[in-house]
């Protein structure tokens, strides 16, 4: 550490190239401002297409999963439509659309954006790589709404002091992210499924388990599609979608006036209150099919990088809450007339000159909710692996215009198989639905908590004001979630399974890669050993740049001596490289390279920081070997610059001084592109991490056996970083940790 805080201390005195394009670079406006009217309505529509086919599906099962043994009492359906209006009011209206939007990381949303907005303001991740130039980055703060108060200062002491409060949230942000992969492997399987079972209406002979096998045989072609990208199977569909809303809407305005217009009493809340008087505890246990109907809701969130605040807003309010409630009412309306058939509603309910069209709709958004869902864990998952938090694999960018449409094979694949195995395995809507349900209200609870975090730290508002969003929104979840875990042993315990084998390999990973990040920084290279060990006699330099990637921003890694040892030679260009994940979305290109010199300058070694944001797609290895040797050029050439404006403060105006540096920089830059044409070399280190003697049960079986599984199965790291097989070098070390 003394190491790093000596390097520190030397930033301050000298110039960095950060600061060569800084002034250059805007910072970002506040997400969906500056555009137009007409092009936010346009990304209204488009929205339809991404973000709602989970929530416009809801109404095939909501009702089968609130009632799984039938309606007791005609007033049963007030009570339950009126929990259900009111239930999509306060949490996907309220919650989320009016509130939980605007805490966007520069227009990215999701449980890694809140977390990587609240370790930006302080100092929650366990990696010490932070550098006082990343604040500097155009996209790093955000505007502030009040000015600094003694509330927010505690709270950002306490987070950046309490390891167990970075843990905790650490640990909420990866449940959170384990239960939206829950939810992609449930919405299909359970979307589909509801869609495929109304075809036994028109062909009564088929079997459940005919219908189960159909729905697999939709399920294996959705997942074998998810290599085309989002913006080629998702923003197509919007008008399909919209179609399945106008269809909804007229469905239930049909069903209302044809039935029992009376229904519509159920907008007094005090028939909620009756239902739990006259139910007692089957209405509590009825909860958990009652939420069913904001599934999907977490989408709005996540998918906020691709529209923007009005949009969405703008399409919920006008669009999809209304055509959802109307389909719920119309649903009641029927039911309160023909309750037998409450568990296949919504078929049931659909005009016979309607069926087939209806069927046909309905199948196509089940399958486009179910990509919406898909699509939205694949970008978390690649935000976790930005930010360490995720073994290596490889992360492919579907689209060259959304930066964070990703698609990432062996997750597909595994989410798919899990999707098939819960079809196959539950057969019924109804058991899978107590499943879903948890991942659904465990997501909206962790939102909340870390939405209270930033209230407190980011927006530092009125403490009335927090403790009312806590309070009202943090009771309404936990009441749901009650009910829901009373149904574990019907389904509910699969999400607490899937997550916490997805949460100890989350853990796993992270807690290696923390510690080997602490090992390589406890163990680099002081400056005399490194003299000492490029004067050896045997240590040649050879022609060519080398830059060999390393965790460390500060330092010489342990792993150069190591190389040296065993190729006792170094490139006539070297560059010590890492590349770090900022958390914030986007770093602009200008802004991405920090150079330092490594002394002394006739050594000609450099350090180089590459910083990227948790949507940014890092380059091709040629292409990123292009822009970093550009970068380095233009970093000696302004490093004589800033020498010679320091003489000139200085008072001296030698003018044959600067020459000479200035000359000096030119021989530099000519001598590099003499190299580059010998060509460039990567270099890795291939650390075996091992737990040091002495180390628990527990922390061999972690480090030695879980972690090096992991590892050697999937993506390394040079795949990862598309490095060519024919100019990469691979050094093995040890790091017992």
């Amino acid at each position: 550490m003394s190491v790093e805080a000596a390097e520190g201390a030397e930033t301050m005195a000298r110039r960095d190239s950060l600061y060569r394009d800084a002034e250059k670079v805007s910072g970002d406006r506040r997400h969906g401002s500056g555009v137009s009217w007409r092009q936010t309505v346009l990304l209204a529509f488009q929205s339809i297409g991404v973000v709602y086919g989970d929530l416009g599906t809801s109404p095939l099962y909501t009702y089968s999963g609130t009632f799984p043994n039938g309606i007791r009492h005609p007033d049963d359906l007030l009570g339950v439509l009126s929990l259900i209006l009111y239930t999509l009011i306060l949490l996907p209206l309220l919650k989320y659309v009016f509130i939980v939007l605007y805490a966007n990381d520069n227009g990215d949303g999701g449980t890694f954006a809140l977390y990587s907005l609240i370790s930006r303001y302080a100092k929650t991740r366990m990696i010490p790589n932070q550098q006082a130039e990343d604040a500097s980055v155009s996209n790093y703060s955000i505007q502030e709404p009040s000015s600094q108060t003694r509330r927010a200062q505690w709270v950002k002491q306490r987070l950046e002091s309490s390891k167990a409060a970075k843990i905790a949230l650490f640990t909420i942000t990866i449940l959170g992210t384990s239960m939206v992969m829950g939810d992609g492997t449930l919405t299909p399987a359970i979307s589909v499924l509801s869609a495929v079972s109304g075809i036994r209406e028109k062909a009564p002979d088929l079997t459940q388990s005919q219908v189960v096998w159909i729905s697999v045989a939709i399920l294996f072609m959705l997942f074998s599609v998810q290599r085309f990208g989002t913006d080629k199977v998702g923003y197509s569909f919007a008008p399909i979608i919209s179609v399945w809303f106008v269809l909804i809407a007229s469905i239930g305005v049909y069903n209302l006036a044809a039935h029992d217009p009376t229904v519509l009493r159920a907008l007094n809340p005090m028939y909620i209150v009756d239902y739990f008087r006259r139910n007692g505890k089957e209405a509590w246990l009825s909860l958990g099919g009652v939420v069913l109907c904001t599934t999907g809701t977490e989408a709005m969130f996540a998918d906020l990088g691709h529209f923007n605040i009005r949009a969405i807003q703008l399409s919920f309010s006008f669009i999809i809450f209304p055509s959802v409630a109307l389909c719920y009412t119309g649903q009641a309306s029927y039911l309160h007339k023909f309750p037998q058939d409450v568990a296949d509603t919504f078929y049931k309910s659909i005009p016979a000159a309607m069926f087939w069209p209806t069927f046909i709709v309905a199948i196509l958004a089940a399958i486009i909710a179910s990509q919406a869902m898909l699509s939205g864990a694949f970008a978390i998952l690649s935000k976790a692996l930005s930010l360490g938090c995720f073994p290596r694999v490889e992360v492919v960018h579907t689209s060259k215009k959304y930066a964070g449409q990703v698609y990432i094979p062996e997750v597909n694949f595994l989410i798919g198989a899990a999707s098939i195995v819960v079809t196959l395995a539950f057969q019924t809507t109804t058991n899978i639905g107590n499943a879903y349900g948890i991942c659904v209200v465990m997501v909206f609870s962790i939102t909340t908590h870390l939405m209270t975090v930033v209230m407190l730290l980011v927006w530092k508002k009125n403490i009335a004001f927090i403790a009312a969003f806590y309070v009202i929104f943090g009771t309404t979840e936990l009441l749901y979630l009650s009910s829901i875990l009373s149904k574990f042993a019907e389904g509910g315990y699969l999400p607490f399974c899937f997550s916490l084998v997805l949460m100890a390999l989350m853990a796993t990973w992270h807690y290696v890669h923390v510690s080997r990040y602490w090992y390589e920084l406890d163990h680099v290279v002081p400056a005399a050993e490194l003299t000492a060990l490029l004067g050896r006699p045997d240590v040649r330099r050879v022609p060519g740049v080398g830059l060999l990637y390393s965790e460390l921003v500060q330092g010489i890694p342990p792993v150069f001596p190591r190389l040296v040892d065993k190729m006792p030679s170094v490139h006539a260009v070297f560059v010590f490289m890492s590349i770090k994940n900022l958390p914030i979305p986007r770093v602009p290109a200008p802004e991405r390279f920090i150079f330092r010199r490594v002394d002394p300058a006739e050594h000609r070694m450099f350090r180089c920081v590459a910083r990227y944001g948790y949507t940014d797609q890092i380059e091709a290895a040629k292409d990123f070997s292009a822009s970093l040797l550009d970068g380095l050029k233009l970093f000696i050439y302004e490093e004589a610059t800033f020498s010679c404006s320091q003489h000139t403060d200085d008072g001296d105006s030698d003018g044959a001084l600067r020459a000479a540096q200035l000359a000096a920089a030119e021989e530099e830059k000519r001598f590099i592109d003499a190299e580059l044409e010998h060509g460039v070399v990567y270099l890795t280190g291939e650390a075996d991490v091992v737990a040091a003697p002495g180390s628990s049960v527990m922390k061999r079986i972690v480090v030695n056996y879980v972690y090096t599984f992991l590892r050697r199965n999937l993506s390394e790291s040079h795949k990862a970083l598309a490095i060519p097989k024919d100019q990469l070098l691979k050094v093995g070390i040890t790091y017992e940790i």
